[in-house]
Order: structure tokens, then C-alpha cells, then sequence
């Protein structure tokens, strides 16, 4: 400094100066820089989050009461941007036109993840490999120990020792394990019209025949058909059965090697069955173009008979039409075959973390955003995130949280969700809170419904009648991007979902096979039988997944 202090006067601007800084670089384990009031000695920061996540929407309000409570603790104010389209589109998007947020979260699989693995690898992220031992909350999620083997190796130990990812709600026990219950479900009154016991249909052409007599029943809401089967944005997830076909997205062959099912016999009959419907009016023509906003209209309106999805989905977006409509509700179809399963085998689940979190280069203070991090990742961060501000809409009866029957009652009566999202629950927090401990830790979902529960046990009891079983077996697909083919054979892969869409739209069987041919030879011209040949000496004596169910 240019003016002279007296001695004593420095030394306690010193003492202060390290308070801060301690303030700023201590994780907490429980509640992250926080002084004795439960406040934040460090500087106020606006951070904007990229909550890649199509569809997922914040609140109506500036500043929730759980934002303005993290905003205390942390000294952060955030600023949200939400996904509205494609993830992958999205998470290429920002590192191509360099428009990034502060901090990324988004799902930790298939293009959305390599969109962020290949940033790591550019350098477009933060190291946080000298700043993890100093946020003890991060640092226990990317543990060896607590992420999945394949995934590991893939996207967090794949960068010379350095660490660039955070993971995000891996269940930190089996009791917190989530089942989404994706399947089919058909609304209960429609069942009923039409004579047929959903626990009835168990094969393929069971679904085809009881798709069939929905529409050959001609059933109308306000003057309008009632489509056989439909889902969400994009198609989802009206594919999910190929599960009928075939076990996994790499096949056994049976000699002890694996081929990609696109390759398969199989996957020409899932793809037939699927033109089928659609050709013969059984599979909604939109449900591969229409948005979210689409589709859920169309369920409000009483208009699908048949929704695949994952139950949580389906009782959200049909709960207006429910309550106008008693006795409309979805429920489950079968449990319908998979190919491959023994009848009383479990089901075979990959239950991992759904978030990826990174702090991008272009962060403008990665002090803070790792305190802000460190704290939604402590316990009391993942209760507030989840249930509210204690003592507003919560509190602690006997060690656990219990909801406030004020606040219970204005969120179940508020079909929107929008009066949730306004106190800061539901607005993409949750995705950031680090190991899931929903039940070890802390209390369920304190904010269901009986009604609510109930359903989702009883979809449980009959689609899951053998229980889970959950997969910690290599994926072929996570190896497959190691091969020293990839690069030229990725953009032959990243086609088969498109060409799969194009072929069920095509006009006869032969041009929809023709379609996947020529893309299998695409595929081969660049690198497949090499890369899958790498595939399947890298993996030898190794266990493979060979059955899994979306979840």
C-alpha cells in the first residue's frame, strides 16, 4: 500500500484478509462457507447455469426463497438458462460459438456427455484436480468407488490424472436407487372400454392386437380420434420396445463376441414392427416432430390411449386430465417379454448419477462456483434443493423432514407446478446436489401424494414382479469410442437413430430395409468391422451387458 499503517492496524487488515480467503477455499462438508450466523463472509457473484435439460423450466419469480437462502450461504445469485430442443445440439452448440455459461449440468450419457468429454479434452473446461481436496462434498461424488467402472474409465480418469467433471445424483445407497418405471401404460377407462386386462399383453403381437382394438373401436375425445399409442418431445420414448427384440444395445452372438443390434435380425423386425404401426394408424405420425408443449396437450385432452414413457412423466402430464376425468388413469401394460430373459429374472437396470457438471473456462469466479457447488452438494444443500427452506416448508419431526401441511396442500392443489417452482424447488437445483441420498439421508419425497405413491407401487408390484437388478457390467458402447476408428466412424453412428425414424416412416418394408442397409454399409466403409473387432478384444473375459431395460 502507498500510505503507511500503523503496525497494529495491519496486522489485523492481514487477519482479516486470511479469513476471507480461508472462507472462500474451505468446502464444508455440511454446509459449505458459512459464518456463525449460517451466512457467507465471501463476495456476492451472479453465475449463470446451463441446465441442459429439454423441457426443464425456473420460476416466474427473480429470486426463489431457496435461491435467496443459497445466495446467503454462498454469496452466489444464479442465473439460469433451461434447454429448449436437443441437448446434444445444445451442448455442441455453446463450445462451437464459445457462448458459455459459467456452469454446465446435463446428462451424463451418450452425445450429450462426448459433447463434454471433447470439451475437456480442447481445454474448453476448468481443472479442478488441485481444488477438489478442498470441497470434500465434490470430491466424495467423483471417488473411484462411487461411480460406475465403465464410466470412470470413459469420462472422468480419461484425461492424463487431471479431473474436469462432477457427477451428480449417483445413488450413494441401494435404498436410494431410483426405478423410473419406463413401460407402457394405457389409461385404465380405455382398457376397460374395450375389454382387455392390461396384465393380459405379454408379447409383441399381443400390443400389436391390443393397439389394434383401441382404434378399431373408434374412440373420440371432444370430437377428435384418440390416438392408439403416443409419447413425449421427439419421440420419446415410444422406441423403448425394442427390449421385445432385443436384450441390449450390443448383442451376443454366441460365440463369446458382441455385435452392434443395428447389425441384427432383430433389429430389422423391431423395425418392421414399428413401420407397421405406423403405417396402420396404431403409432401417432407427430410422435417423432412434436415438442413437449404438443404432447402434453394432446394428454390433457384425453387424446392418447397408450403413453411410453417412464411413469413419473406420464402421472405428471395426465394428472389434469385425471382430475376432470375420474378413472382415466395410466396404468401399466404386461409386464410385456424381453428378448433374451428368462420369465423370473430380475430387470436388468443401468442406475447411475443423470448429471454431468462442469466449470467452464469462461467462468468469472470458479471460487465461488465451486462453493456453491460444495454446498448444494452437502446434506443440507440436497434438503433444501429438494424439499424448501426448513422452517418455511419443512420441518424435522424425530430426524427426518416432514412437510409443512400449508405448503403440501398449495402444491398439490397447483396442477401447473409453477407455484413449486416459485419457492425454488424443481427448478434445476436438484440436479446439481451431488450423490443421491434421498432415503439414507433424508426423508423420500416428502412432497407426493398418497395417490401418488400408491400408483407408482402398484406399477412397481406388476412390471417389476422379480425386482432389479442393477448392471455394473461393461457397455460395448463405452469402448467402442476408443477404438482408433472412431473419429471416422462416429458420424455413421450418430445416423441410426435417424435412419431408424426415417424407416418406420418409409412407404414399404423393402425401401425401410433398404435404408438400414445402406447405412450398414456406410458403417463398414468406415471402420465398424475393425472397431467392433477392438470392441470385443478389449472386453474379452470381462462381463458385458448383455439385458437392459431403459431407465
Amino acid at each position: 500500500m502507498r500510505i503507511k499503517r500503523l503496525r497494529n492496524v495491519s496486522m489485523l487488515l492481514a487477519a482479516v484478509l486470511l479469513a476471507g480467503m480461508l472462507a472462500g477455499c474451505t468446502g464444508g462438508g455440511e454446509s459449505g462457507s458459512s459464518d456463525k450466523d449460517g451466512g457467507t463472509s465471501a463476495k456476492e457473484v451472479k453465475l449463470k447455469i446451463l441446465h441442459n435439460w429439454n423441457g426443464s423450466t425456473g420460476a416466474d419469480v427473480d429470486m426463489t426463497p431457496v435461491e435467496q437462502v443459497i445466495k446467503e450461504k454462498t454469496g452466489v445469485t444464479i442465473e439460469w438458462e433451461y434447454t429448449k430442443g436437443s441437448e446434444v445440439e445444445k451442448v455442441n452448440t455453446i463450445f462451437a460459438t464459445q457462448d458459455l455459461p459459467d456452469i454446465y449440468t446435463g446428462p451424463a450419457w451418450g452425445g450429450e456427455l462426448d459433447g463434454i468429454i471433447k470439451a475437456a479434452k480442447e481445454g474448453q473446461l476448468v481443472d479442478l484436480t488441485d481444488k477438489l481436496d478442498q470441497y470434500p462434498n465434490l470430491a466424495k461424488a467423483v471417488a473411484k468407488e462411487n461411480v460406475p467402472p465403465a464410466l470412470y474409465e470413459k469420462a472422468f480418469d480419461a484425461y492424463d490424472g487431471k479431473k474436469y467433471l462432477l457427477y451428480q445424483n449417483h445413488p450413494a445407497s441401494d435404498e436410494d436407487a431410483m426405478d423410473w418405471l419406463y413401460g407402457f401404460y394405457v389409461r385404465k377407462d380405455i382398457a376397460e372400454k374395450i375389454g382387455v386386462d392390461p396384465q393380459s399383453v405379454k408379447t409383441k403381437d399381443d400390443l400389436y392386437s391390443f393397439l389394434k382394438k383401441i382404434k378399431d373401436a373408434n374412440l373420440t375425445e371432444n370430437g377428435m380420434p384418440v390416438i392408439p399409442l403416443g409419447g413425449f418431445h421427439n419421440g420419446w420414448a415410444v422406441g423403448i420396445g425394442s427390449s421385445m427384440f432385443y436384450g441390449a444395445g450390443y448383442v451376443d452372438k454366441g460365440d463369446g463376441t458382441v455385435e452392434h443390434s443395428f447389425f441384427t435380425q432383430a433389429y430389422e423386425d423391431y423395425t418392421l414392427y414399428y413401420r407397421k404401426l405406423i403405417a396402420e394408424g396404431l403409432l401417432d405420425p407427430e410422435a417423432f416432430t412434436q415438442t413437449d408443449p404438443i404432447a402434453n396437450e394432446k394428454i390433457k385432452q384425453g387424446r392418447i390411449a397408450v403413453l411410453a414413457a417412464h411413469y413419473p412423466a406420464i402421472l405428471d402430464a395426465s394428472k389434469d386430465y385425471v382430475k376432470q376425468h375420474p378413472g382415466s388413469d395410466y396404468v401399466p401394460i404386461g409386464p410385456l417379454e424381453r428378448a433374451g430373459a428368462e420369465p423370473d429374472r430380475p430387470v436388468d437396470l443401468a442406475i447411475q448419477g443423470n448429471n454431468v457438471t462442469v466449470i467452464t473456462k469462461a467462468c468469472k469466479d470458479v471460487d465461488a462456483a465451486l462453493r456453491l457447488l460444495d454446498f448444494l452438494a452437502s446434506d443440507e444443500g440436497f434438503m433444501l434443493a429438494r424439499y424448501g427452506v426448513q422452517g418455511t416448508h419443512w420441518e424435522m419431526e424425530n430426524g427426518k423432514p416432514v412437510a409443512k401441511k400449508e405448503w403440501f396442500d398449495k402444491f398439490a392443489a397447483d396442477t401447473t407446478g409453477k407455484v413449486r417452482k416459485n419457492e425454488g424447488i424443481g427448478i434445476g437445483l436438484e440436479s446439481l446436489t451431488g450423490q443421491d441420498r434421498i432415503n439414507s439421508v433424508a426423508g423420500g419425497d416428502i412432497w407426493a401424494d398418497q395417490d401418488r405413491i400408491a400408483a407408482m407401487e402398484n406399477a412397481r408390484s406388476i412390471l417389476r414382479p422379480n425386482g432389479i437388478s442393477v448392471i455394473s457390467a461393461y457397455n460395448p458402447g463405452d469402448v467402442i469410442i476408443k477404438s482408433p476408428q472412431w473419429e471416422a466412424l462416429k458420424p455413421s453412428m450418430d445416423k441410426i437413430g435417424d435412419v431408424w425414424e426415417q424407416a418406420i416412416y418409409a412407404k414399404t418394408d423393402e425401401d425401410a430395409l433398404r435404408l438400414l442397409n445402406d447405412l450398414r454399409g456406410q458403417m463398414n466403409k468406415t471402420g465398424y468391422p475393425e472397431a467392433i473387432q477392438f470392441v470385443n478384444e478389449n472386453l474379452k473375459g470381462k462381463e458385458i451387458v448383455k439385458l437392459q431395460m431403459p431407465n
